[in-house]
């Protein structure tokens, strides 16, 4: 029997979940197991825990449904465990180093109490100093074992779960399991507290809370708040029950109903029915309010006086001053123009328009990417939709005829932007728009990340010079309702790069249909209207932007490339869109379609890809065409923009550093041989999971119709997917 089992939940905390289970199985205490409760053997967690399960054999996943909630999770590791103490991890927090050998000597000094207590660390998530909660309720406790009745202050309901070990036996004896839905650490911690016999704590620092820059789900407007006033019910009436001292009934009721005031003062956490919260309350505050209680002073004394007295006019009127004296509410950022800003706020104060869906790609750029596949879909799909792209005044003549746009800046664009119901985009809307209650925001993004993104550029100080304000981006991300992803990867780095509370649709990009669906006709139709000749190998060459560098220069002299590998080859150059001026430089051998509409096109029709690190190879792997990596300035490239992955470990075919080596693997053949041909598969099988053709269906039936998770199409297993024809190659 190992001396601990640690449960970790992981549902929601796939991108920070591989830092918990690090922080565990690095402890050099190591006689315990290790139970990650997922959500489903295919959900995101249950990817990163089946590489620790591989890898060590403490490691043993079960599996909980979301709608159990964290309590659910829980229960079911607990039912897993074996070990002779229970710590409960939450998925994104970490032990701190010698965590374990802590708690094991501490016990060893105190022997098999039934709760043993420790200090924790709230880190805050961007910057400031840590703090320590519990270390004032930690402080004037015995030294050694002691029974609950000498430490009356510590009830069990103002610590975490995660913030003390527990005897597992003691668990199962007493009957103690999570109750509820929400809040149940109050429920649990406080009948841990009542029931157990035997105490001690240990005052240091045992996990590092790493806060979430969305704060707790708890916190979240919604019917869930009741459930607080269920959890304190029911620690209340069983120290009744057990006829609890007033010595300790006092400290738990006065820590039960801070929680509940708390709530009851933040009107935004209680979207309806606050005075049927605030009556509920008020009767169990009177029913179960000892003997000899005193509220204590200043304005909280004040609202427990108010709350005694069910006087809820009054309580809501302090809650009204107290916020006024809170300070005035930060300036939104608003359009320029006095005309335009009172234009958009009184538009604003229309009721929002069912069928208006706003579109934009690439800041304005145009019709283009995952936004303009969601829209050809929802012509389709959704043909009582009225939709409106925002394009800069410079993109409107490559709009299609039959497309309705507003340019960006005009009264049109603040109009539409206030009214819309659904607002997709493959970047962000501007800073001054304002998110309305009841409007969709829809976040497509526009590739996979292999370079840092978001608040992961931070420590980068060449890329954050260029980025801005960090807290204006992540104000933008607070406006997303949902996240598009094409990858498992995806779903874990754009949680660490745009923390939030949005949720993420693992539905595949949209833009990336098309390689599913395209046709050999379709490919030959592509090919003529780029220029390339008949019976030629195309080779889209797309370099990335290099934040390092100013304007575009490929870094390799395309004509002597041309020149060293035969004149069976044409070279397709595509320029980051950063550098898209509308000159072209090709010529000869050189065919220029940077400024080509859709890069879905050009992909279709090249034959092989060369890229250095832009995220167009993670797009064209759907294809299963050759992709040549051309790393000329890796180093460089990856300590400067920072990186998710080492692309030199995991490429998606062979890879070059010089430009002699790049025309020799198209000389000898290495560019489409057996072992690029397994590189691409193990590339494929990790970052094509989702685009299988039909991703613009699963966005307009979920966001745009409102259909149910469970009715929207499945993913299409990547081998049984029928990718687009090449021109020239057979695939294998």
């Amino acid at each position: 029997m190992p001396r601990f089992s640690i449960v970790v939940p992981s549902h929601g905390v796939a991108g920070r979940l591989s830092l918990a289970l690090d922080s565990i199985l690095a402890q050099s205490f190591g006689d315990f197991e290790l139970i990650p409760v997922c959500d489903a053997p295919d959900a995101p967690a249950a990817d990163v825990v089946a590489g620790y399960a591989e890898r060590d054999s403490r490691v043993t996943p079960v599996h909980s449904p979301p709608s159990a909630g964290l309590a659910g999770a829980r229960n079911t590791g607990l039912r897993a465990a074996v070990g002779g103490h229970v710590l409960f991890l939450d998925g994104d927090d970490v032990l701190v180093p010698g965590a374990l050998a802590a708690l094991d000597a501490r016990l060893g000094e105190t022997g098999d109490v039934d709760v043993l207590y420790f200090g924790h660390e709230r880190a805050p998530w961007w910057e400031g100093e840590p703090a320590e909660p519990a270390a004032a309720l930690l402080a004037g406790t015995p030294r050694g074992a002691f029974s609950p009745g000498e430490a009356p202050r510590l009830t069990g309901v103002a610590l975490p779960a995660w913030s003390a070990l527990y005897r597992r036996a003691f668990l199962t004896e007493r009957d103690l399991t999570f109750p509820g839905d929400h809040f149940t650490d109050i429920g649990f911690g406080g009948l841990a507290a009542l029931r157990a016999e035997r105490v001690a704590t240990l005052r240091t620092v045992v996990v590092r809370h790493l806060v979430r820059r969305q704060g707790s789900r708890l916190n979240l407007p919604g019917a869930h708040q009741t459930e607080l006033l269920d959890q304190t019910e029911l620690v209340l009436t069983e120290a009744v029950e057990r006829g609890l001292s007033a010595e300790r009934l006092g400290p738990l009721f006065e820590q039960l109903f801070a929680s509940v005031l708390k709530t009851a003062a933040h009107p935004r956490r209680l979207p309806a029915g606050r005075r049927a919260f605030f009556r509920r309350a008020s009767a169990l505050y009177r029913r179960h309010r000892p003997a000899g209680y005193r509220a204590p002073g200043g304005s909280l004394g004040v609202q427990h006086r108010l709350l005694a007295s069910g006087s809820y006019p009054a309580f809501r009127v302090l809650r009204a001053a107290n916020r006024r004296a809170a300070g005035a509410a930060a300036l939104l950022p608003r359009p320029r123009g006095l005309r335009t800003r009172l234009r958009y706020a009184a538009r604003r104060r229309l009721p929002l328009d069912p069928n208006l869906v706003v579109y934009c790609a690439y800041w304005g750029r145009g019709y283009a990417c995952n936004p303009a596949a969601i829209h050809a879909k929802a012509r389709e799909l959704a043909p009582h939709l009225r939709a409106v792209f925002l394009v800069e005044p410079d993109a409107v003549g490559s709009m299609p005829p039959d497309v309705e746009y507003a340019v960006i800046g005009s009264r049109a664009y603040w109009d539409v932007l206030a009214r819309a119901k659904y607002l997709v985009n493959n970047a962000n809307f501007a800073d001054a728009v304002v998110k309305r209650p009841g409007s969709v925001h829809l976040q497509t993004q526009h590739g996979t990340p292999l370079k840092k993104m978001g608040a992961d550029q931070s420590t980068y100080p060449v890329v954050a010079a260029a980025t801005g304000s960090f807290a204006r981006l992540l104000a933008r991300v607070d406006r997303w309702d949902y996240n598009l992803t094409s990858n498992r990867h995806s779903t874990e780095m754009w949680e660490s790069a745009f923390p939030g509370s949005h949720e993420t649709l693992e539905y595949g990009y949209p833009r990336n249909d098309v390689y599913c669906t395209a046709s050999g006709e379709d490919v030959a139709r592509v090919r003529k209207e780029l220029g390339v000749p008949d019976g030629k190998k195309a080779l889209l060459y797309a370099p990335t932007h290099r934040d390092y560098a100013t304007g575009f220069s490929s870094g390799l002299d395309l004509a002597e490339f041309c020149e060293a590998i035969g004149d069976e080859y044409v070279v397709l150059l595509r320029a980051h869109y950063f550098y898209d001026g509308g000159a072209s430089r090709g010529g000869g051998r050189i065919i220029d379609v940077t400024g080509h509409r859709s890069s879905e096109d050009v992909c279709l029709a090249a034959d092989a890809l060369i890229t250095d690190y832009s995220s167009i190879m993670f797009d064209y792997a759907n294809l299963d065409r050759p992709i040549v990596v051309y790393a000329d300035d890796w180093d460089v490239y990856r300590e400067t923009r920072g990186v998710y992955f080492d692309l030199m470990e995991s490429p998606p075919g062979r890879v070059a550093r010089t430009p002699e080596e790049l025309a020799a693997v198209f000389r000898d053949g290495g560019w489409a041989d057996a072992t690029a041909t397994a590189l691409r598969a193990a590339f494929r099988q990790r970052f094509c999971q989702f685009d299988d053709g039909r991703a613009a269906e699963r966005v307009v039936r979920r966001v745009l119709l409102g259909e149910p998770p469970e009715s929207i199409p499945p993913v299409l297993p990547l081998a049984e997917r029928v990718p687009a024809p090449a021109a020239t190659l057979t695939r294998s």
